[in-house]
């Protein structure tokens, strides 16, 4: 990694600490994991939440740019990465319930196992969505982006240029050799709570991808690289 950007460094750096500390934890088999650091409103859920919204950032300043610049394409692309980012990081935080100290509403309360303002607390009859859309399916979705977008990019030219025109940020070798690390020491280790990690470790990797994807040029200022459809001399870090 010593080419790499400070700021990628230190996002993937707290992406292995977090990896190392799961398998620590598990070893150890202490609570100050689930009471401390993996805690409801825990250092690990606000820091998620704190970087959902900063890739919501980054994502909305490159729609702005790709609309001011005409390409509607990537435009739609980076306004839907938008979107999607500003409503996990709600979702993380309930919406504001737990800062603000508000009630649920009645549907909320009635139909959430946690009685808070979030979607991915519902249930439908004693199925949870947390697990099933939000769990198994999102975490597919999540790896194919991750890892099988990653691995094609450099070995299909036509996936690549569909990826580029349609500005798709694109992980990097090192993204997706971390991603699946954390999952095989996810599905390994026995810890209440551990999924808020995962999602922390989802959350450094998003925006270090968004920040310092593998087809950069594409985002690259003062150009439309994404219709142009060029491709980085240095794709694959």
């Amino acid at each position: 990694m010593k080419d790499l950007p400070v700021f990628d460094k230190v996002l993937l750096s707290l992406v292995v600490a977090n990896i190392l500390a799961l398998i620590v934890f598990h070893i150890l088999q202490t609570d100050v994991f689930h009471t401390v650091y993996a805690i409801e409103d825990g250092p690990a859920e606000w820091s998620t939440a704190v970087l959902l919204f900063l890739s919501f950032t980054v994502l909305a300043r490159q729609a702005l740019r790709f609309g001011t610049a005409g390409n509607r394409r990537a435009m739609v692309t980076m306004a839907v990465g938008a979107l999607l980012f500003f409503f996990a990081a709600g979702e993380e935080i309930s919406w504001g319930q737990r800062i603000f100290g508000w009630e649920a509403g009645e549907f909320f309360t009635e139909n959430s196992y946690r009685e808070e303002t979030n979607l991915h607390n519902l249930k439908v009859g004693e199925v949870r969505l947390v697990k099933v859309l939000f769990g198994n399916i999102l975490t597919v979705v999540l790896l194919g982006w991750l890892v099988g977008l990653t691995l094609l990019y450099a070995r299909a030219a036509r996936i690549a240029a569909w990826a580029d025109r349609w500005a798709i940020p694109v992980a990097g070798r090192r993204h997706a050799v971390l991603v699946l690390a954390a999952s095989v020491v996810i599905a390994l280790v026995d810890l209440q709570r551990k999924w808020e990690i995962y999602e922390f470790i989802f959350a450094l990797t998003a925006l270090s991808i968004f920040l310092y994807p593998q087809n950069p040029h594409v985002f690259a200022r003062g150009r439309d690289a994404a219709a142009q459809g060029t491709r980085a001399t240095s794709r694959g870090a």
